[in-house]
C-alpha cells in the first residue's frame, strides 16, 4: 500500500519544487509542472523550454489542467474555493442568526430605538427605556415598509421606462418627420426651380423675338439702301458715258441725263433707323427683382404657422401647416412635452412678445371652433379651461353660439372668416369679421410671457370634416 501511495505521489509531484502539484499546467510534450514553478524556470532560464526534455514550448502561458488539479488537490487534501467560500457563507450566516450565544433557542426581542435584535435574558435591563417588540412582528413591520419602498422604486422605475420608450417613438418620429419634411422641402424647391425654368425660357424667347424682329427691320433698310445705291450707281454710269460723248452727241442728249442725276442728287442723305438695336437694358436692367415681383405672385405668406410637434393626434395639419382637421382615426404620434394630449388644441409655431399681430383665420361653416392666444406656458396635458384665467384668450363657437371664455358674445350674422388682433404692448386681444370688418369684442389684460396663435377643433356629430385655414 505505501508502494502505491508513494507511485501516486511521484506522479502529481512537480520536478521542479517536488511538492505535489499546484496549479498544474502540461506543456506539449506531455510534461506537466506548478504553473509558479514553471513560470520562475522560464525566467530563470531566459527560455521556454520543458525543464525535463529541453523541448521549446509551443505556449508562453499554458492553461491549467484542471483535471490533474483536482486529482493533486484531493491527493493533498486541499479544500475548492468554492466548497470553503460555501461553508463561511453557512458559518456567517448561523453567526446572523444567533443573536446570543447563552440564550440562543430564547424568542428574540427587538429594539426600535438601536434598530437591532437583543437577547431579553442578557439585555433587558439594557432596554427598559427603549421601544421593544418581538422580532417576528418588527421583521413583519419592516418587510411591509421595505415593500413599500420596493414598490416605489418599481413605480419609478416604470416611470423611468415609460420615459424612455417615449424617447423611442420620438427617435423613431423623427426620422418620419426628416424623411416628410425632405420631400416637402424638395416638392417646393422643385417648383421655384420649375417656375425659373418658365421664366427663363420665356425672357430668352423674348430676346430672341427681339432679336428676329430687329434683324427684320436692318434687312429691310438694307434692301432699300441697296436699291438707292444700284439707282444712283447706274445715274454715274449714264453721267460718266455722257461725259465722254463728242461735241454734238453731247449738246443732243445731256439734258436727260442731267435731270435723272438732279432728281435723283436732291433725294434726302439716307439715315439710320432708331432702335435698331437689342434692347438689352429691357432685358437685364432688375432681373432678379422683376423675376422675384412676379414669383410673389406664385408663392403665399402666412402670418400663422401651425407647430404639427404641439398638434393633439386627432388633428391632421396641411403640408403647409395653415390649415387643419379633426379626423377620423387616431394618429400615432409621440407624446412629446409640447403635444396636447387631453384637448383637440394646436398652437401656432411662432409667438410674440410684443408689437402689434393681426391674422385671418376661415371657418366656414364648421360647428365646433376656438380660434385665439395662449400663453406659451399654458397646460398641454391636464385639465384646461376657455379663459384668460387659464392663459387662453378666444372665441368659441358651440352649438351656434359664440362665446369669449366668460360669456356668450352677440353677432349679427354668421362668422366665416374672423380677425384676430394683438396689440401686446396695450394688452388688447380683439377679433372681427373679417368680412365687413365688424368689431365683435375686445379683451384687455396684462401679458407677461409670449403668447401663441391657439386653435381647436372638434368632429361634431353628423358634421362633415373640414378645414379652418390661416390667411392674411
Amino acid at each position: 500500500m505505501a508502494e502505491k501511495i508513494a507511485a501516486v505521489e511521484s506522479l502529481l509531484s512537480c520536478f521542479v519544487c517536488s511538492e505535489t502539484f499546484r496549479d498544474p499546467v502540461t506543456l506539449s510534450c506531455s510534461h506537466s509542472f506548478c504553473s509558479s514553478c514553471l513560470q520562475k524556470f522560464w525566467e530563470q532560464t531566459k527560455n521556454k523550454n520543458c525543464p525535463i526534455c529541453k523541448r521549446r514550448s509551443s505556449k508562453d502561458h499554458p492553461g491549467i489542467n484542471f483535471t490533474l488539479k483536482e486529482l493533486a488537490d484531493s491527493f493533498a487534501g486541499r479544500k475548492t474555493s468554492s466548497s470553503t467560500e460555501e461553508g463561511e457563507k453557512k458559518e456567517v450566516k448561523k453567526k446572523e442568526e444567533v443573536v446570543c450565544d447563552k440564550h440562543s433557542e430564547v424568542p428574540y426581542l427587538f429594539c426600535e430605538d438601536e434598530q437591532r435584535a437583543v437577547c431579553p435574558v442578557c439585555e433587558f435591563s439594557l432596554h427598559q427605556t427603549h421601544k421593544v417588540v418581538p422580532v417576528e412582528q418588527a421583521v413583519r413591520d419592516l418587510k411591509e415598509q421595505l415593500r413599500s419602498d420596493l414598490k416605489s422604486l418599481q413605480d419609478k422605475r416604470d416611470k423611468y421606462k415609460q420615459v424612455e420608450d417615449t424617447y423611442n417613438e420620438m427617435s423613431q418620429h423623427v426620422k418620419k418627420q426628416l424623411l416628410s419634411t425632405e420631400t416637402q422641402i424638395r416638392a417646393e424647391f422643385n417648383k421655384l426651380h420649375q417656375f425659373l425654368k418658365e421664366e427663363e425660357e420665356s425672357r430668352l424667347a423674348a430676346l430672341r423675338e427681339e432679336e428676329e424682329q430687329k434683324r427684320k427691320t436692318m434687312s429691310r433698310e438694307m434692301k432699300r439702301i441697296q436699291q438707292q445705291m444700284s439707282s444712283l450707281s447706274d445715274s454715274i454710269c449714264a453721267v460718266e458715258e455722257e461725259l465722254q460723248k463728242q461735241q454734238v452727241s453731247f449738246l443732243s442728249s445731256y439734258k436727260d441725263t442731267q435731270s435723272r442725276a438732279r432728281a435723283q442728287s436732291s433725294l434726302s442723305d439716307p439715315q439710320l433707323v432708331s432702335g435698331a438695336l437689342i434692347d438689352v437694358a429691357k432685358h437685364l436692367g432688375n432681373l432678379s427683382f422683376r423675376v422675384w415681383e412676379k414669383m410673389k405672385d406664385k408663392v403665399h405668406f402666412s402670418p400663422v404657422i401651425l407647430d404639427p410637434n404641439t398638434a393633439n393626434r386627432w388633428l391632421y395639419l396641411s403640408d403647409d401647416l395653415t390649415s387643419v382637421r379633426c379626423g377620423d382615426t387616431w394618429q400615432k404620434l409621440p407624446d412629446n412635452p409640447e403635444r396636447y394630449t387631453k384637448y383637440i388644441d394646436v398652437l401656432g409655431s411662432e409667438g410674440f412678445s410684443s408689437g402689434k399681430h393681426s391674422w385671418e383665420v376661415e371657418v366656414g361653416d364648421h360647428p365646433d371652433w376656438t380660434v385665439g392666444l395662449a400663453k406659451e406656458s399654458v397646460d398641454r396635458k391636464g385639465k384646461l379651461f376657455l379663459s384668460p384665467e387659464y392663459g387662453i384668450w378666444c372665441l368659441t363657437h358651440r352649438s351656434g353660439k359664440y362665446n369669449n371664455g366668460d360669456k356668450n358674445v352677440t353677432v349679427q350674422k354668421s362668422l366665416q372668416r374672423i380677425g384676430v388682433q394683438l396689440d401686446y404692448d396695450r394688452g388688447e386681444v380683439s377679433f372681427y369679421n373679417s368680412e365687413d370688418m365688424t368689431h365683435i369684442y375686445t379683451h384687455i389684460d396684462t401679458f407677461t410671457e409670449k403668447l401663441l396663435p391657439y386653435f381647436n377643433i372638434r368632429k361634431s356629430a353628423g358634421s362633415k370634416t373640414t378645414d379652418i385655414k390661416v390667411s392674411v
